[in-house]
């Protein structure tokens, strides 16, 4: 067991050591510490009450100043503090949506590569359907019917963006597959479930982890344009703020922090996990690491 450690602490160590040399990558993660934390202290200082209408106690469209920093929304509420209690809405959407889309694709892309019959067959012309369908307006559909809550947002956008996922899954795992040890595997009587589990998910595994990180970055730009658009959890988030500052004419009464503060968040987080997630395929993927060298 202690080699077996050991080992690890090594392969972690090189892996630490590699990314280190992608510069934006870590930018990217210092950025994705910062705001994970912030996101779960909040409840430690600030409670969702600070998003409550009545609890709006500031002038009413006030510029940033030293009381409030952010400035404050049309019922006088502090930017700073919506904020940073709506990340953890547009967090918490993010990650698990990523996560049912991942859970969703992997499955599907496996299925698919390793089963050449009709099974695989079907996986595809099903993943086909799905790709041309444009995501956005299914995502939206499906949150309108199921009703605006956390859990429909999240399983709105995992149902609708799985596609590019089992398509990547699939390509890697018939590169995979076509390995001689796979034919020696089967010949000695591996069957289904050990050549998936036992091969081929963890070969695809650092390539799932990569394009996990960018999917998160691509379901909060998801999350936040459905709330621009109407279709919320019904909770603060950093969407939801922009649809406000819309509705409320933020623009046209030079409100320019009621849009601006939100819309950097969404960005700067969105950006954190994109270079993250490029930097992470770089170090994993040893193709995209011998070009780089």
């Amino acid at each position: 067991m202690s080699v077996t450690w050991t080992r690890r602490r090594m392969a972690l160590g090189r892996f630490w050591d590699t990314f280190r040399g992608q510069r934006p990558g870590v930018i990217g993660l210092g950025i994705l510490v910062f705001a994970v934390a912030a996101a779960l202290v909040a409840p430690l200082f600030i409670d969702e009450s600070v998003t409550g209408v009545v609890r709006g106690t500031g002038p009413v469209m006030a510029p940033p100043s030293w009381g409030y920093p952010f400035g404050t929304d049309e019922s006088g509420r502090s930017i700073l503090l919506m904020v940073w209690w709506g990340s953890r809405t547009s967090l918490l959407i993010g990650f698990l949506a990523a996560l049912v889309s991942m859970l969703i694709g992997t499955v599907l892309g496996i299925a698919a590569g390793h089963f050449r019959g009709w099974i695989g067959a079907v996986i595809l012309r099903v993943t086909d359907w799905f790709l041309v369908l444009p995501s956005l307006i299914t995502a939206l559909v499906l949150a309108a019917i199921l009703g605006g809550s956390t859990f429909t947002i999240i399983m709105a956008i995992g149902i609708t963006t799985w596609p590019t996922t089992a398509r990547l899954i699939r390509a890697q795992t018939l590169a995979v597959e076509a390995r001689p040890y796979i034919e020696r595997s089967k010949a000695l009587g591996a069957g289904h479930w050990h050549v998936t589990t036992r091969h081929v998910l963890p070969n695809v595994a650092p390539l799932l982890l990569a394009s996990t990180t960018l999917e998160v970055a691509s379901a909060m730009v998801t999350e936040s344009t459905l709330a621009f658009l109407g279709v919320s959890a019904n909770k603060t988030s950093w969407g939801t703020m922009l649809r406000g500052s819309y509705d409320w004419g933020a623009a046209n009464n030079g409100a320019w922090w009621y849009i601006l503060i939100p819309g950097l968040c969404i960005v700067a987080v969105v950006m954190a996990f994109t270079l993250f997630g490029r930097a992470l395929e770089a170090v994993l993927n040893p193709r995209l690491r011998k070009a780089g060298a």
